[in-house]
């Protein structure tokens, strides 16, 4: 199985979302596919992702962003592979600059990023990865996230650093094949 984990202020309509799914789809593996909605709370975002897995073997997730950093919580706390698309490293620093008014992109769904917020992603951080379990996808040009502090991060890991690019991983659709390979499909 195949979970895809969204970033902030993201959905299942997202457009990396919406390509994995279709990949899947073409190849028969439709039933092997699912993306929650995540909500801006760590708590309840990483309830609803366990639940989408529980009782399931094999699974591999697909984390962009700050759902990177779910999966990656997930993969060193309950085992399985994630593929980690410019991952949100320590959003309980990271978004501190966000606190305030927020609107998800694609629901209009409005809501307050609080210090709450903050102190579950805070509480959620893995320290210590396994490298073997993960494959890094990043490019040099994400404007949001510094590419090398995922380098850094990551490093032991399967990584592939893509020049230039962009936060959504332009080169998303060329590495659809790797992906389902690392992720065993």
């Amino acid at each position: 199985m195949i979970v895809y984990l969204h970033g902030f202020n993201s959905s299942p309509q997202s457009h990396k979302a919406q390509l994995m799914q279709r990949y899947m789809a073409e190849r028969g593996l439709a039933a092997e596919f699912a993306c929650p909605a995540l909500p801006p709370e760590a708590d309840e975002a990483v309830r609803i992702i366990r639940q989408v897995v529980k009782g399931k073997a094999g699974v591999s997730y697909i984390g962009s962003s700050l759902g990177g950093f779910y999966a990656t919580h997930l993969v060193e706390r309950e085992g399985g592979r994630a593929v980690l698309i410019n991952p949100a490293i320590d959003p309980h620093v990271g978004l501190r600059a966000y606190l305030g008014p927020q609107k998800n992109l694609y629901t209009g769904t409005p809501y307050e990023l609080r210090e709450q917020h903050l102190e579950q992603w805070r509480r959620i951080y893995e320290p210590r990865i396994t490298p073997d379990r993960y494959l890094l996808l990043v490019e040099t040009g994400d404007e949001v996230l510094d590419y090398r502090r995922a380098v850094e991060r990551y490093a032991g890991a399967e990584q592939v650093v893509v020049q230039g690019g962009d936060h959504s991983l332009r080169s998303f659709p060329e590495q659809l094949p790797r992906i389902l390979k690392f992720a065993g499909c």
